[in-house]
């Protein structure tokens, strides 16, 4: 088992990335809230009845959600040009860096280049390489934004995944209850811990293993909630399905958790890899390319394909039509344009300073966090949109609580999280020698993190004395020129 070190895979869970990850729920929340709004809303593509009157339809458009998922994540692009124009302070781009090193490969050829704390007689960090000559090439910098051709096509990778998996959750749903679609999708947090540990080789302490174990648990507890709350209020629907069609549909959305966590942890490896894509570029071309396939290969097939939406699985020309003659459609849609937006956002940033684990963690508290905003909607603004509290629902509030005690598990050995040392609550666990080999790294890892510091500060002063007017200039000169200077 490749383990790279008990910190291969613990990370800090700080102020920072704890603000992060309530914002991704806060925008993942809303952004559930306006799919779910959308999906009831009734609009008129602009003709009228024998009447006269306005036709009016259902807008139950999942393929134009999806769409519109992509065409807000397009705004990442602008955002990545605006932080690399402006100099924006963000995760993810160095922007001294670049100036720094662009200013230590200047000069002369044939000069002696004297080492700065941005570069060292061996050639090291994220495309470093040598030409010829012997000077420093840089292929890639983050604050220059000097993303090679190739990555820009690369990124479509994670979009072709986002594609593929939204497409398997939706064949299988047909055929499944909302319920166990929420179970079986947030089975996905093991397919993304198992990739972790076997293809980005990080190593899973025990303590991580049992915390996404009582994730899973939680979505079950919750998945089984709804199935009980909604059982006797069918009349057909999915009662009416096979066995045969139901092992289908549970085969589709196992298919579709799986590689919805492959997008997952291949997101934080192109964030991570010797040529990074910043994590707003990462966002704005899968966007890019998320729109091009759903112009050129989601739509044609849903309109191709037998469905309701006059005669089609979902027909884009109607689609166009009601957002352009229903403003209630149109306000919902710009809501959710920018909610989607925001939860990519901060969900990515959340893979980014986190892990992917993280990422489907932060998914699987979704449905509890709709689920309690949809109480208050039901019963401080709109019975419609919400949902009433049933016999049930104190099962929701235990799947919370298991939620809420596995990720403290899994955070551990950081503030805030639960360590396990044979406790009550710890049910006979007992991680402390895990606990114990992490906190002897952490504060070896912390001593060379100072030693280091202090030898950049002495190599700094080094390089910037009297007889050194620029880092790429030939020892004799630069002696001439100080004895020029003390004869002036």
């Amino acid at each position: 088992m490749s383990g790279g070190g008990n910190l291969a895979n613990v990370h800090a869970c700080g102020l920072a990335e704890t603000v992060l990850f309530l914002l991704a729920i806060l925008f993942g929340t809303g952004c559930s809230i306006c799919s779910k709004t959308m999906m009831g809303l009734h609009g008129t593509n602009g003709t009228v009845d024998k009447h006269g009157e306005p036709v009016i339809e259902d807008f139950t458009k999942p393929l134009f959600q999806t769409f519109g998922m992509f065409v807000g994540m397009l705004f990442g692009l602008v955002m990545h040009w605006m932080v690399l124009a402006f100099h924006i302070p963000f995760p993810g781009y160095d922007h001294d860096e670049g100036k720094e090193e662009g200013a230590a490969t200047k000069g002369g050829g044939g000069d002696v280049e004297i080492p700065t704390e941005q570069t060292s007689l061996v050639a090291t960090g994220r495309g470093n390489q040598s030409n010829n000559e012997g000077e420093a090439v840089t292929e890639h910098s983050e604050a220059t934004g000097e993303i090679p051709m190739w990555m820009y096509f690369f990124l479509a990778i994670p979009a072709i995944f986002d594609l593929a998996a939204t497409a398997l959750c939706m064949m299988g749903l047909q055929y499944l209850d909302v319920s166990i679609y929420q179970m079986l999708r947030g089975s996905g947090i093991i397919f993304v811990a198992l990739m972790k540990q076997h293809v980005l080789k990080e190593h899973l302490h025990k303590f991580h293993w049992l915390g996404v174990f009582w994730n899973v648990v939680s979505v079950v507890v919750v998945g089984a909630t709804a199935l009980l709350a909604s059982r006797g209020e069918r009349d057909g629907g999915n009662g009416n399905v096979t066995a045969e069609q139901t092992f289908a549909g549970v085969c589709l959305m196992m298919m579709g958790a799986f590689v919805q966590a492959v997008q997952f942890v291949f997101e934080e490896h192109v964030m991570k890899m010797d040529v990074p894509a910043p994590p707003l570029l990462l966002i704005g071309m899968e966007g890019f390319w998320g729109t091009v396939l759903g112009i050129l290969v989601m739509y044609p097939i849903g309109y191709y394909l037998p469905g309701d939406d006059h005669g089609s699985y979902e027909d884009p020309f109607n689609t166009w039509a009601m957002l352009m003659n229903s403003r209630n459609i149109q306000v919902a849609f710009v809501i959710y344009f920018f909610t989607i937006f925001f939860y990519n956002l901060f969900a990515v940033l959340v893979t980014f300073m986190l892990s992917s684990v993280w990422h489907a963690i932060l998914d699987n508290f979704r449905p509890i966090t709709v689920w309690t905003v949809d109480l208050l909607i039901f019963y401080y603004i709109n019975p419609f949109f919400g949902e009433a509290w049933t016999p049930y629902s104190y099962l929701q509030i235990a799947g919370m609580a298991i939620l809420l005690y596995g990720t403290a598990i899994y955070n551990a050995p950081n503030d805030g999280s639960l360590l396990l040392r044979g406790q009550w609550w710890a049910l006979g666990f007992n991680f402390s020698d895990e606990y114990a080999a992490i906190q002897r790294e952490q504060e070896e890892a912390e001593i060379d993190a100072k030693w280091e510091a202090k030898r950049l500060d002495f190599k700094s002063g080094r390089t910037y004395s009297s007889f050194i007017e620029s880092p790429k200039i030939s020892i004799h000169t630069q002696s001439l020129r100080g004895i020029g200077a003390q004869h002036n």
